[in-house]
């Protein structure tokens, strides 16, 4: 099968614009012709192999950025909101939707967001007895979702965070722990670590410097909200920068996305990027043995896999998700082609589903999305308990996967036969925006399709899909 061609004209805008260098330079710099690099800027041309070459020697590019997941995700986005049946009408092609993505990637945010404030402000007056008289009941963008966007659009992975995280973990040596360089950092800004019986996982004392760790968590937790703390103390300067740059528009949104840098500079410590993905290609991904070297979780350790996308060291592109007993998904990020819907829980064909009904096991399932992507999917249940009885205990599920043509470097695609087409089970992303017809657990019809209903004839569903 031919490659597909490669069009990334806002990517090349964007290099250009970052050098410095006019239009009629840079067309030079890469050997081409000034009419030349227009079309390419404008996805009239493909990115030929002469150029990628340029890119990567006169500025140091690493190529696999041109490929990056963003349009994908802009797609898959932006139909997700247009199934929304306030647009009324039929559903833009599939070729115009690429090529805003594309083209003007800009205006698609901006079409989203405004799709997100019209949802918020249709579930306000859904609720306007509970909004009547309230200062704060104007629109605005749901913080949290603000904040899951900006690391999904990053790839959910931050170069400046991860390389002093790395930094961090690996400064002092190998002699001791990653645990014991916690403990040291933060007695060499003056604060004290105790462990402590009680329900709240991390308090950190401001006026007395007392950081306060449950003895009830495990020993990765308590590691982890180690380093967390030593982000916020020690790298306060960074996140901050890193949050100027990403201009949230609450201070709600601001505040919650430090706390997920600081989660980010935890993870990248514990795992440092370099020493990580060589032992995840040395263990082929081998999720168990990962976590006892690096003394993480499994959840931990899926997360980190899912972050290995720093330009010329990239890992295996994966995509990570976490949902809850009710479907809902609570974390989510693909660097592959598979993304995940928005709003509301995922395919129910997916094998993340089933992970309850087998606790402590690795279900395995070879998949197929509508548009013909085939991928190997790993998910297992995650519970998290409250250290003494009566404690609520919190349940999840996770999944972690990738397109099958990197099956060779996992160990769980052993013994799978990933050459037989019906070993492919059709998983979509949305009921509301999946194309299949006789899909046994569709909750609601496709809206961009036309449906045909016979009263005398009841087949999977009551209706026909056309």
């Amino acid at each position: 099968m031919a490659a597909p061609k490669l069009y990334a004209g806002a990517k090349l805008r964007e290099v250009r614009t970052r050098v410095g260098l006019t239009q009629k330079d840079f067309a030079a710099k890469l050997g081409v012709s000034l009419p030349y690099l227009n079309q390419m800027e404008n996805n009239n041309r493909p990115v030929s192999t002469t150029v990628l070459l340029n890119l990567a020697q006169e500025f140091g590019l690493d190529v696999t950025e041109l490929s990056s997941g963003d349009g994908e995700r802009l797609v898959s986005d932006m139909r997700e909101a247009l199934a929304d049946p306030v647009f009324s009408g039929d559903m833009p092609p599939l070729a115009d939707l690429r090529l805003a993505a594309s083209n003007a990637p800009a205006l698609a945010h901006a079409f989203l967001d405004l799709h997100r404030a019209y949802r918020q402000t249709h579930e306000r007056l859904a609720s306007l007895d509970e909004a009547l008289g309230r200062e704060d009941a104007r629109a605005r963008p749901s913080p949290w979702e603000e904040v899951r966007d900006f690391f999904h659009y990053c790839d959910n992975y931050i170069d400046a965070v991860d390389r002093a995280a790395e930094h961090f973990a690996t400064a002092e040596g190998t002699d001791q722990s990653i645990r014991q360089t916690a403990v040291a950092a933060l007695a060499h800004i003056g604060a004290d670590v105790t462990f402590d019986d009680t329900d709240t996982l991390r308090h950190y004392d401001t006026d007395s410097k007392k950081l306060t760790i449950s003895n009830r968590a495990n020993q990765e937790s308590q590691t982890f909200q180690m380093l967390l703390q030593v982000a916020l103390l020690q790298q306060d300067k960074l996140l901050e920068a890193t949050l100027d740059f990403a201009r949230f528009q609450t201070d709600e949104a601001r505040s919650i996305a430090k706390i997920g840098l600081a989660n980010y500079f935890a993870g990248a410590a514990l795992m440092p990027y370099t020493r990580f993905l060589q032992a995840a290609q040395d263990t082929r991904h081998d999720l168990e043995q990962l976590a006892t070297r690096f003394g993480a979780s499994i959840e931990q350790v899926c997360h980190r896999l899912s972050t290995l996308q720093r330009p010329g060291a990239k890992g295996v592109p994966f995509f990570f998700v976490r949902v809850d007993q009710a479907g809902t998904i609570t974390k989510r990020h693909s660097a592959t082609r598979l993304q995940f819907a928005r709003f509301g829980g995922a395919c129910p064909l997916w094998n993340v589903h089933r992970a309850f009904e087998q606790p402590g096991h690795f279900l395995r399932q070879l998949a197929e999305t509508p548009d013909g992507v085939r991928y190997i999917s790993l998910a297992r249940d995650v519970s998290k308990t409250g250290g003494r009885f009566g404690a609520p205990t919190r349940r999840y599920a996770i999944a972690l996967g990738c397109e099958v043509k990197h099956a060779g470097q996992l160990v769980y695609a052993d013994g799978m036969d990933i050459t037989r087409t019906e070993a492919f089970e059709p998983i979509g992303i949305s009921c509301r925006i999946c194309e299949r017809k006789t899909c046994h657990q569709r909750s609601v019809p496709p809206l961009e399709r036309q449906l045909s209903v016979d009263p005398d004839t009841r087949g999977l569903l009551p209706y026909t899909v056309n």
